[in-house]
């Protein structure tokens, strides 16, 4: 499991978080992953490139689990 911390910001988009996380090398790369509905967004299959991702949520992608959090202080 990897814990992403929004690091102050509200949300990311989907194909940003995959991209950051290190699971694709480039946005284009994620952004034809998530079309291909291989990526799911708290159990479901997401295919909006854009979804704003907030704290709680969990990304999964080829086999890794992605926890947004928002560490304070």
């Amino acid at each position: 499991m990897i814990e992403f911390d929004l690091q102050g910001h509200e949300f990311i988009e989907l194909h940003n978080l995959l991209k950051c996380a290190g699971l694709c090398h480039s946005g284009g790369t994620a952004k034809m992953l998530i079309a291909e509905g291989l990526v799911r967004v708290d159990g479901a299959v997401e295919l909006r490139k854009r979804c704003k991702l907030r704290e709680g949520q969990v990304v999964e992608f080829e086999g890794e689990e992605i926890v947004l959090v928002e560490r304070h202080g």
